[in-house]
């Protein structure tokens, strides 16, 4: 039985799926992916972003504007409903609302510095926040760290529908009787769907590891491949990250309720 609960999108028998791939941040590309998929959406039709919209690059903000701004010209369309619009959970995500949580950590300050290797730093950068006054907050305990975190979610807040989008990620969705699955960047194979935890942003070599339908999917899909091994199609899975946030192309696909690719878009 697949898991439905807050946690997961189930997307229903849908006419297409368009899926996203990793943003980035990268506004401008983003908003020409829209302006590819706007004309052709249709009623029926469901749109989910793979996770990873942030981080990478500096424009956080003007990109959840995009996503709020093309979600509500989507619903405008007769007979949309709020369900066939999706965000998932990535990596960045992940990470950002760790940090905004930075001060239960066990070791804030080390946390914090592994958050700003990977790429988190330009989110907290968007919502007005700076990395060293972070670090110098962590080494002075939890409350100067509660102020400073603090600080970070009233900005965010602040934003119009900024804390709606990240209330409503998911951690996957997927199609009736079987046809698609998609991730951000990873599944382990060895665990259930409902099971999966941080798999879906960190189990990238599960991923690579299937060699047969999972949970009887007959196709998978994810927006960001950490080794940068770029678009990947077989009969199984789909790996849609073409670089985008860190030189490459961002790319979406279309795809059918059985998980036929039907087309690939690129911006």
């Amino acid at each position: 039985m697949k898991p439905d609960n807050e946690k997961f999108a189930r997307l229903g028998r849908p006419r297409h799926i368009w899926a996203v791939s990793a943003v980035h941040a990268e506004v401008d590309r983003l908003a020409a992916l829209h302006d590819h998929i706007g004309p052709r959406f249709r009623p029926g039709d469901r749109l989910v972003y793979l996770g990873n919209m942030l981080g990478r690059n500096p424009q956080v903000m003007a990109t959840v504007e995009e996503l709020l701004g093309f979600r509500r010209a989507l619903l405008a369309m007769p007979g949309m409903l709020v369900g066939d619009i999706v965000y998932l959970r990535g990596a960045q995500e992940e990470m950002w609302q760790k940090l905004l949580q930075l001060q239960f950590a066990p070791n804030p300050v080390e946390e914090l510095r592994w958050m700003l290797t990977q790429g988190v730093s330009a989110t907290l950068e968007g919502y007005g926040g700076n990395a060293q006054e972070g670090l110098a907050a962590a080494r002075d305990g939890a409350v100067q760290l509660t102020r400073w975190t603090n600080r970070l979610r009233e900005t965010m807040r602040a934003a119009p529908g900024h804390n709606n989008l990240f209330a409503a990620l998911r951690r996957a969705a997927f199609t009736d009787d079987g046809g698609v699955l998609l991730v951000s960047a990873g599944i382990d194979g060895a665990r259930p769907l409902g099971a999966q935890g941080d798999s879906f942003w960190w189990g990238t070599a599960g991923f690579t590891a299937l060699s047969a339908p999972f949970e009887g999917f007959n196709r998978i899909v994810r927006g960001y491949d950490p080794a940068l091994n770029g678009v990947a199609v077989d009969e199984l899975k789909v790996t849609l990250d073409g670089g985008c946030g860190r030189g490459g192309k961002l790319v979406a696909a279309c795809l059918d309720a059985s998980g036929e690719l039907l087309e690939l878009l690129e911006a």
